[in-house]
């Protein structure tokens, strides 16, 4: 059975897939799912995760252009910005525990990102929490 982070790591890259130009992704995203055994809850947290992040893309990266210093959100890495799409999304529109969304995120950068991408993340995230 897949975890939350195995679901949140497809949203991810659905994300990635999505900003570097394929438009059409959802129509794959069931077998993108169903090929990482994410499937039922986890399947249903996915597709809520990814519809939220696409619905509400235009305020999240207002917000997080308010946090950013040195570049914009277009001015960094896909991968990053997909995990800070997720996680902004998460935090400013669920009632999951932000502790735990920022930890997820940290540890989908380790995974997936940079070597600096993790404190990077960290510190853009928090701002966003401090800042709802």
């Amino acid at each position: 059975m897949a975890t939350r982070h195995q679901s949140r790591e497809s949203v991810i890259t659905l994300l990635y897939a999505k900003d570097i130009g394929n438009e059409n992704i959802e129509k794959f995203m069931d077998e993108i799912l169903e090929d990482k055994k994410i499937r039922n809850k986890q399947k249903e947290f996915a597709n809520s995760l990814y519809k939220g992040v696409i619905e509400n893309l235009t305020s999240i990266d207002e917000e997080l252009n308010r946090h950013l210093k040195e570049y914009k959100v277009d001015g960094i890495g896909h991968i990053e910005r997909a995990i800070l799409r997720l996680g902004a999304y998460e935090i400013l529109k669920t009632d999951l525990d932000e502790a735990v969304i920022i930890n997820e995120s940290i540890e989908l950068c380790k995974s997936l990102a940079s070597d600096t991408a993790p404190k990077f993340i960290n510190g853009v995230l928090d701002a966003v929490k401090k800042s709802k």
